[in-house]
C-alpha cells in the first residue's frame, strides 16, 4: 500500500474515533438531562463509526490485505472488539426485527427505548431496545453491549493513529 493511501486510511480511521469520543461525551449529558433523542443519537453515532472502522481494519476479502496491513500498522489485535459490526446491524435493520418479532405473535405491548430503572424492572428479554446510564450498555432484544469496551478500543486505536503523525 502506498504511503498516501495508508496515511489516508489512517485519518479516516482517527476521525471516526474522534466521533466516538465526540458522541460518547454526547451521550452522557444526554443521559443526565434525560433526552432520549439525545442518547439515541449518540448511541447511533457511537455504533455506525466504530463499524466504519470495523470495516477499514477488516474490510471485505476483497480488501483483506488492506485491513491486514492497517491492523500489523496499528498494532490491532484480531480480536478486538471493535471487529464485530452485529450492533450496528441490528439498528440499521431494526425493520427487520420489528417484523420478526411481530410474525405469528399474538403481542399485546410494545417497549422500545427503555431507560435505566425500567430495564431491571422490564426484563431484557421485553426490552427491545434501551440503554443503562449506570453501567453504560444497550440492549437490543435481549442482546447486551457493553459501550464502555466499544468506546475504549476506539480512543485506543485513536491514540496508535496519532502516534504515527508525531
Amino acid at each position: 500500500m502506498k504511503l498516501i493511501q495508508e496515511g489516508a486510511f489512517i485519518s479516516e480511521i482517527f476521525f471516526h474515533a474522534d466521533i466516538v469520543s465526540h458522541a460518547y461525551e454526547r451521550l452522557k449529558k444526554s443521559a443526565v438531562a434525560s433526552d432520549y433523542i439525545g442518547v439515541w443519537s449518540a448511541i447511533q453515532s457511537i455504533l455506525i463509526s466504530t463499524s466504519n472502522i470495523s470495516k477499514i481494519l477488516w474490510p471485505q476479502s476483497k480488501y483483506a490485505e488492506r485491513g491486514k496491513e492497517l491492523r500489523k500498522l496499528l498494532k490491532v489485535d484480531s480480536n478486538c472488539v471493535l471487529k464485530s459490526r452485529k450492533f450496528r446491524n441490528k439498528f440499521e435493520h431494526y425493520d427487520e426485527l420489528i417484523s420478526d418479532f411481530f410474525e405469528d405473535k399474538n403481542i399485546d405491548s410494545y417497549t422500545d427505548f427503555a431507560m435505566n430503572p425500567s430495564l431491571r424492572s422490564l426484563g431484557m428479554e421485553s426490552c427491545h431496545r434501551g440503554y443503562n446510564s449506570y453501567n453504560n450498555t444497550i440492549v437490543i432484544h435481549g442482546e447486551i453491549l457493553e459501550l464502555d469496551s466499544i468506546i475504549d478500543n476506539a480512543k485506543e486505536i485513536k491514540l496508535k493513529c496519532k502516534s504515527l503523525f508525531i
